[in-house]
């Protein structure tokens, strides 16, 4: 298999307390997954809070560094994407889409900013006309268009539009790999399942691979391919996302997924 991302038993240790303090906590523990380059997967991250899910995805986003371990994308080390050029390169392959919309961009700025800011750092964007040009396709591809969001503050759009537009600025770098953590948990219900759908058409139309962290199982059954399951940072249960939640092995897992009233496997809309 031909493989995008790899982690290889990763691990997260952080100091907890004062300087001089000698307590530690295992945020991840020894985790391994690989996602292949050669057909695009929603990959899910299923955990509760402190399961140490949004840890991995700031890890596999080289904002953390694993105490122990290796991540590797297309077989380099994220570690070593360090300095300005490496790091650059790195971005407009990965690309983060984050939890709160609304956090995601500064009040006090225009959103055609960010868009702007992104054609030009990693669309290679070089005139007004260049990036206006990405950043309307990229909306477009999620469903808006740049008249839409031109001139316009935050607080001027629904969150739903908001998160959309944060997708389109990832967008912008034509990524390999999208990690979106926790992407619906702050926007209203009815939008939920719009942006849902959206990533399983980044998937299929653009062919992007997405790390979906969720602690929602309804909205993990309904989009992904593969998944694991990870408990105080452990993985405790990993395959196919239908066979997992349909019949969970692990007690960790079976108590989720009787927390949550899922779709019939059997009449459930296919993921593929």
């Amino acid at each position: 298999m031909i493989v995008l991302l790899s982690a290889e038993h990763v691990s997260k240790t952080f100091k907890r307390g004062g300087l001089f303090s000698t307590r530690r906590v295992e945020a991840v523990k020894d985790v391994s997954f690989k996602v292949g380059a050669g057909r695009p997967e929603i990959f899910t991250v299923i955990g509760e809070s402190g399961s140490g899910k949004s840890t991995l995805a700031r890890m596999i986003l080289g904002i953390h560094r694993p105490t122990f371990g290796r991540l590797l994308l297309e077989g380099v080390d994220i570690v070593q994407a360090s300095d300005r050029a490496a790091r650059h390169a790195f971005m407009a392959r990965v690309q983060p889409i984050f939890q709160n919309p609304f956090e995601a961009f500064n009040p006090l700025k225009r959103l055609d900013h960010y868009l702007f800011i992104t054609a030009r750092r990693f669309g290679g964007a070089t005139t007004p006309a260049q990036e206006e040009e990405q950043a309307d396709r990229a909306l477009r591809q999620v469903g808006l268009s740049l008249a839409e969001a031109k001139g316009r503050f935050p607080h001027e759009l629904s969150g739903g539009q908001l998160q959309r537009i944060a997708i389109a600025r990832a967008l912008i770098s034509r990524p390999r790999l999208i990690v979106a953590d926790e992407p619906v948990s702050m926007v209203d219900a009815s939008l939920r399942m719009a942006i849902v759908n959206q990533f399983r058409a980044l998937r299929d139309e653009l062919g992007i691979s997405i790390i979906y962290i969720t602690h929602d199982l309804a909205t993990a059954y309904y989009i992904s391919d593969r998944l694991i399951i990870m408990q105080k940072g452990e993985v405790v249960e990993a395959g196919d996302a239908r066979t997992v939640l349909a019949a969970p092995k692990h007690p960790y897992s079976r108590q989720l997924r009787d927390a949550v009233l899922l779709p019939d496997a059997a009449g459930a809309d296919p993921v593929r």
